[in-house]
């Protein structure tokens, strides 16, 4: 229902510090129709050609500047993720993406306060990193 909203194209790239590629970042729409807190952020799940990232790897920001584990947002009540706003969603891993064509593919899962379920999105996209 909410696939359309899960990683806005052209929004992969890689990311560095110090000079350094760290990893790499992509975007995503909240898959509902409404702000909620990270907290409610039921998991996000990132698949690169093919091999899914380990949990420990990725993080979240909606200001991109404080970043939290998955772990982390469990308890994060204080910052909102707003409905047309993205998620910011980072992957460590060393040197990023190599040049060339890549398939990613994001699964971001949310919880409501009175939907006994997960609204759940996923989308795959080829990204070319130059």
């Amino acid at each position: 229902m909410f696939d359309n909203n899960v990683f806005i194209k052209g929004t992969c790239k890689n990311i560095t510090a110090d000079n350094q590629i760290t990893g790499f970042e992509l975007q995503t729409h909240i898959t509902y129709y409404r702000a909620i807190p990270l907290s409610m952020v039921n998991d996000v799940k990132v698949k690169l050609d093919g091999t899914e990232i380990l949990r420990e790897q990725i993080r979240c920001s909606v200001d991109q500047e404080d970043w939290f584990t998955l772990d982390e947002m469990q308890t994060v009540t204080s910052y909102k993720w707003e409905y047309g706003e993205p998620l910011y969603i980072r992957v460590l891993k060393e040197n990023g993406l190599s040049k060339g064509t890549h398939k990613v593919e994001l699964t971001v899962s949310t919880r409501t306060a009175y939907i006994p379920v997960p609204i759940v999105g996923t989308m795959e996209r080829e990204v070319e990193i130059a």
